[in-house]
């Protein structure tokens, strides 16, 4: 049975997905797509998450590397963007699990950025979209801290969905510098080498 919490997202994201009039902003201008600059390291909780989750790490290089970004996509991007911000209560892996680093499924309903990036990709995937297409990503925050996000490849630049703000910007838009994500191409990751612009973030 899915998880009620994924269920509800589901439902509402869907809703707001059919209606235009409820999108959050307009589809972003093309920007040029973040370059990968070789191999990277795996997270710590990358490699730990896939142990137990196989089949959400492994990459079907049959499915496409990126999606077209037609309008009902956007509302889809952007409304599973929102719902999971706002069904998710923030909570460290420490305070949760005792841990320092954790990769999960927020089912408790509570979970860190990465949690709320694997729900979201996974919430995507179901609801249509190519999970080659979607990749977690590692930046460097507006506090100089390690932070992860949910990078979209589409046809207009790479897209981040960020729990740390219900807008779903382009990567150079967000203020982060971006040091690796998950490979495309294979279970495991590419640097970003550090690219990133000069424009502040805005965390929620």
């Amino acid at each position: 049975m899915k998880n009620p919490i994924v269920a509800l997202v589901l439902i509402l994201a869907g809703a707001v997905a059919a209606d235009g009039a409820l999108a959050y902003g307009q589809r972003p201008e093309p920007t040029p797509a973040a370059a990968e600059h070789g191999l990277a390291r795996p997270p710590v909780g990358w490699l730990q998450f896939c142990s137990m989750h196989p089949a959400d790490c492994a990459v079907d290089r049959q499915e496409e590397a990126q999606i077209d970004l037609d309008a009902r996509r956007w509302r889809l991007l952007t409304a599973i963007n929102r719902k999971v911000n706002g069904a998710i209560v923030p909570q460290t892996d420490e305070e949760q699990w005792g841990v320092v680093e954790s990769w999960n499924y927020p089912d408790s309903g509570r979970g860190d950025c990465e949690d709320y990036a694997l729900l979201k990709r996974r919430l995507l995937a179901e609801a249509g979209l190519p999970r080659r297409a979607l990749r977690l990503a590692v930046v460097i925050d507006e506090n100089g801290e390690g932070h992860a996000v949910l990078m979209v490849r589409t046809d207009r630049g790479d897209l981040i969905l960020d729990n740390k703000r219900d807008a779903v910007l382009p990567w150079l838009a967000t203020g982060y510098v971006f040091v690796k994500r998950e490979s495309q191409d294979f279970a495991g990751w590419t640097s970003l080498g550090h690219q990133g612009s000069e424009m502040t973030a805005s965390p929620r």
